[in-house]
């Protein structure tokens, strides 16, 4: 697997994905999902970096609650991983095949503070 276009070298990070508290037990109870049903609609399970979790939280999660944030390693996703553009014509990382509960390298809840989700300092 190689990074976002014009790196060019293979490399491993950490990329988010949103779940809904359903999502998230659905996963939990069977090992593995799909994704939630925009995943579905658009064939494949959308993902955000680092820089990019906060707004897509915004934009795709206003006001919502019960949310869990979960952290998944690039590097065992192999091929499936794909850089797109997206969102206002930047990269976004797009998996091609179902997301198992052994990718998740960490999980927590994603709480909504006077209107803004709150993420954890471990992702910075």
């Amino acid at each position: 697997m190689t990074g976002p276009p014009g790196r060019g070298i293979p490399f491993a990070m950490l990329i988010y994905k949103i779940f809904r508290a359903d999502e998230w037990q659905a996963l939990v109870a069977t090992g593995e999902t799909r994704g939630a049903p925009v995943d579905l609609a658009d064939g494949f399970i959308h993902f955000s970096t680092a820089t990019q979790a906060a707004e897509t939280a915004a934009k795709h999660f206003a006001g919502a609650q019960d949310l869990i944030l979960t952290a998944v390693d690039t590097a065992p996703l192999g091929d499936a991983l794909k850089w797109e553009v997206s969102r206002g014509g930047v990269e976004f990382p797009h998996l091609y095949r179902s997301l198992t509960l052994d990718d998740v390298a960490w999980h927590a809840p994603l709480p909504l503070a006077d209107g803004q989700h709150q993420f954890p300092d471990r992702m910075t």
